[in-house]
């Protein structure tokens, strides 16, 4: 059982590390606090709702950024939707990415959202990267016979 705990140590480990990086925040707590035996796997199922979503608007948004005549109340919208689901399951660094690019839709300026759009994406694959690399680490603890510890 020493596998486990490494496992267990090492997982809470990288937990903090994302609130400390700022890829998360409570509310990816809060999600965490909804799952229990009767839906063991509900963060995964939401996140990983949140990653098809999330690749969906970001190749709208390009799209959009790509016309002859940008709609920015459509890139705005799409920006708007962004921020809601990077916010629901506490991706925060996405979500804070998205508050700036909001203010260049405002402004209708097309290089501010393309830099935005280009920072939102890199966001958006790091934090994808990191909570993949956590559902690993839980399915490793799980494999080994532990249990998933719970940061409080």
């Amino acid at each position: 059982m020493e596998i486990v705990g490494k496992l267990q140590n090492q997982f809470m480990e990288f937990m903090r590390s994302l609130y400390r990086e700022g890829f998360l925040d409570y509310q990816f707590l809060q999600l965490q606090k909804l799952q229990d035996e009767s839906n063991p796997d509900f963060v995964v199922e939401v996140v990983s709702l949140f990653f098809e979503d999330s690749e969906k608007l970001l190749n709208n948004l390009a799209m959009a950024l790509q016309q002859q005549v940008v709609d920015y109340k459509q890139v705005d919208a799409h920006v708007h939707q962004f921020k809601g689901s990077s916010s629901s399951i506490g991706a925060q660094r996405v979500k804070n990415a998205c508050v700036a690019f909001k203010n260049f839709c405002e402004e209708k300026n097309l290089e501010g959202c393309v830099q935005c759009l280009q920072h939102a994406k890199h966001e958006y694959f790091l934090v994808k990267n990191k909570l993949e690399t956590l559902f690993r680490l839980e399915q490793q603890i799980l494999a080994a016979g532990g249990t998933v510890p719970v940061l409080s």
